[in-house]
């Protein structure tokens, strides 16, 4: 699991599945900012992970501020999946 920041919006929302680097990737949660003040384009702040990791992220089993962070542009993630059901 860990944190992806998307500069900009790809279009993807809580439960979607994305590509990018070769990651294939559930997005469990998604916060936006920049949408008022800040970048010059919104910011999707998600929470990502394999599939088999839904439950770590339902039962809050991880620390937040210790997942690893990467960065990317909207233009670099496929969103294979909009928005789906979290499901174990």
């Amino acid at each position: 699991m860990k944190r992806l920041i998307i500069h900009g919006d790809p279009g993807v929302r809580k439960g979607g599945r994305i590509e990018y680097d070769g990651d294939e990737v559930v997005c469990f949660g998604i916060s936006k900012f920049g949408e008022w003040h800040g970048p010059d384009r919104p910011q999707l702040w998600c929470t990502v992970g394999e599939r088999d990791e839904i439950e770590t992220f339902e039962r809050r089993e991880y620390i937040p501020m210790h997942l690893d962070v990467e960065s990317v542009d909207a233009e670099a993630v496929t969103v294979l999946e909009r928005k789906g059901e979290l499901t174990t």
